[in-house]
């Protein structure tokens, strides 16, 4: 196994949540995006076989994806797509990568080789700041590569009834990581997703995520936004799509805060 703590390397955050349907893949998008907008190179790895996140960004024509690198250690330089936005990279998906448990299982080397991947030397040339994995919706071998390779998991939690209740195994599957491959992952975060204001659902959620996690939930909310709905249809993320709107702006208050976090931790 390669070192976990190259000290020099991107800042590598899983976006997880095995529930579908809670902003996942908009909240890896937008937030890279967002992050662009402030100066970082970013790279978003698509995991989840819907590849949701490749089409958002507009990648339409996909020769080799994550399958390849996980499954045939194919070079970077051929995987890592650019996209129509500049200093924001991406490692396409498609439905292969729906069999990568089954043909995984007979790896030892199995749960680190996003790991090896995304550290190895040859990253260094393009100088992300951040690496972004979209993970699959479900706590899968995909997504225990994601925990391995990653400095810390952001989870996207909707806000809405039950919303707290799928959080339990999630954080079982994240300490079982910390305690057997990656002693360093941490949780980056809770971001509510789907937020309406005008709901008191969605403030009583809101209250009982702040008041049983505390400061690992993020201060930012992100609003149930038609524009957000709308942007990955043009295959854009919401801060091109409508700069303006209350997405495109809840983003990048997201991305200002998740940079703070970090420069708080490197003092």
């Amino acid at each position: 196994m390669t070192d976990l703590s190259r000290p020099h390397g991107p800042r590598i955050v899983a976006v997880a949540n095995q529930k579908g349907g809670v902003g996942k893949t908009t909240t890896a998008i937008n937030l890279a995006a967002a992050l662009v907008e402030m100066g970082q190179r970013v790279l978003v790895v698509d995991l989840d076989p819907q590849g949701n996140a490749s089409t958002g960004l507009g990648v339409d024509e996909r020769d080799l994806t994550a399958y390849d690198l996980l499954i045939d250690d194919a070079p970077l330089t051929e995987v890592i797509q650019s996209t129509g936005i500049d200093n924001l990279g991406i490692v396409p998906a498609t439905v292969d990568l729906s069999s990568a448990d089954i043909e995984l299982i007979s790896n030892e080397k199995r749960s680190y080789l996003l790991h090896d991947s995304l550290r190895q030397p040859a990253m260094d040339q393009y100088g992300w700041n951040y690496i972004l994995i979209d993970c699959p919706p479900s706590l899968n071998l995909l997504t225990v590569n994601a925990m391995v390779a990653a400095h810390s998991v952001l989870v996207p939690l909707q806000s809405e009834f039950y919303a707290l209740e799928g959080l339990s195994q999630l954080m079982l599957t994240i300490r079982e990581v910390r305690q057997t491959a990656n002693p360093n992952l941490r949780i980056e975060g809770i971001v509510l997703t789907m937020y309406d204001r005008r709901n008191n659902l969605s403030q009583q959620v809101e209250q009982d995520a702040r008041d049983n996690l505390g400061e690992l939930v993020f201060r930012t909310l992100i609003p149930r936004n038609v524009r957000v709905s709308e942007a990955p249809s043009y295959a854009m993320p919401v801060t091109a799509y409508d700069t303006n709107s209350q997405g495109a702006q809840a983003y990048r208050a997201l991305a200002v805060e998740l940079m703070e976090k970090h420069n708080k931790v490197a003092a």
